[in-house]
């Protein structure tokens, strides 16, 4: 074998301009991650796996998660199949309280109308030329839920898992960056140093019974939503029974710990840029960032609305909780509060909008598969 036939069989003779391009973004979403700290279990993965998708392939050997029979695919298959996103969802239940949402029950509607960033970017969608179930998956990133938006692209339009996966993971990655100067925009100082009563103590028979009759009303509204629904309440009945401990701590270390490994890798890994680097693949990150906005938006102007009614106010940044990046969002929600006034601890009143956004992304979701599942 000569030099030349040696060269044309490794990947600097096939490396292409978009290759290194996106070599760039996968060493920033590493660089973020260790040294900003944004969703670093998250960018890790994801982030080395778009420097190992985008090695240029050697024909005849299966390396990527497109080549039939390599490795890679076979990982792949949890992603395109809709199987890690359940899978997340059992690990979020097992970790999640719903106490303060419980306690405090007409925050479920700040996580509701949260979601207006869904259909409002559908609507966007629409109208830039993509097909009802292309708008319908780009959608879903405005409720800012990478595995909710992982499984229904997988579900109605495949063939935008990439880009939809990567947006949407980065949005979520990036919300102690997006979300502040919406919420500084939208509220005055004195709305944002409101205080706010401490909740009332939620009953061990409460948390039982709350996963079974929230699943049975959610999926019976919203039959889409079974898979991600019913093991998000799986999983936090495993919590809440007390009595299946070593089950609820396998689903909410062990089991999550190497799903987001495995789904964070692949989903870097799939966007090799003779096929993600395309003007669609741009316009659906502008389209997600535009959702994330609006959905924060939505939270917090509906809970300015709220206080219209209500005779004990509550903090319209909460409302920015609504989005269902959980916890970060309602982390942003405490710093912001605290910048304002040291003393005001909004995080457990954050967590009960931020729980109900992870429901009702997951509500909008299935809405949207069962009425675009037809088309």
């Amino acid at each position: 074998m000569d030099f030349t036939s040696f060269f044309n069989n490794t990947g600097i003779a096939h490396l292409e301009w978009g290759n290194l391009v996106m070599i760039l973004v996968g060493v920033v979403f590493i660089f973020l991650a260790v040294t900003k700290d944004y969703e670093p279990l998250l960018l890790v993965p994801i982030g080395f796996g778009i420097i190992v998708g985008n090695i240029p392939p050697i024909a005849g050997m299966p390396l990527g998660v497109y080549s039939e029979g390599s490795v890679l695919s076979y990982l792949y298959f949890g992603v395109t199949k809709g199987i890690y996103p359940p899978l997340i969802f059992l690990g979020i239940g097992a970790m999640t309280d719903f106490s303060t949402m419980l306690s405090n029950p007409k925050l479920i509607l700040l996580g509701a109308a949260a979601q207006i960033g869904v259909f409002l970017t559908f609507l966007g969608s629409l109208y830039l030329g993509f097909s009802l179930k292309q708008a319908g998956a780009i959608g879903i990133i405005g409720g800012a839920d990478g595995p909710t938006a992982i499984f229904l692209a997988s579900m109605i339009a495949p063939e935008l898992l990439g880009p939809i996966a990567i947006a949407a993971y980065s949005y979520m990655a990036l919300v102690p960056v997006i979300q502040p100067p919406v919420m500084y925009l939208l509220t005055t100082k004195e709305e944002r140093r409101i205080r706010m009563k401490p909740p009332r103590k939620v009953s061990r028979k409460e948390r039982i019974i709350f996963p079974i009759v929230a699943f049975l009303i959610c999926t019976l509204i919203a039959p889409g939503a079974i898979t991600l629904l019913g093991m998000l309440f799986f999983g936090n009945l495993l919590k809440e029974s007390t009595v299946t401990d070593r089950l609820a701590n396998s689903a909410r270390n062990a089991l999550i710990d190497i799903v987001t490994i495995l789904l964070g890798f692949t989903v870097g890994a799939s966007t090799q840029a003779q096929t993600f680097l395309t003007p669609q693949s741009i316009l659906i990150f502008i389209l997600g960032a535009l959702s994330f906005v609006v959905a924060t938006a939505g939270g917090v102007i509906f809970a300015k609305i709220m206080n219209l009614f209500l005779k004990e106010k509550i903090n319209p940044l909460i409302g920015a909780a609504g989005v269902s990046a959980v916890p970060d969002s309602a982390r942003v929600v405490q710093a912001v509060g605290q910048k304002e006034d040291p003393g005001n601890f909004l995080l457990m009143h954050a967590m009960a909008p931020n729980v109900a956004g992870v429901i009702g992304s997951a509500i909008a979701a299935g809405v949207l598969w069962s009425v675009l599942g037809k088309f």
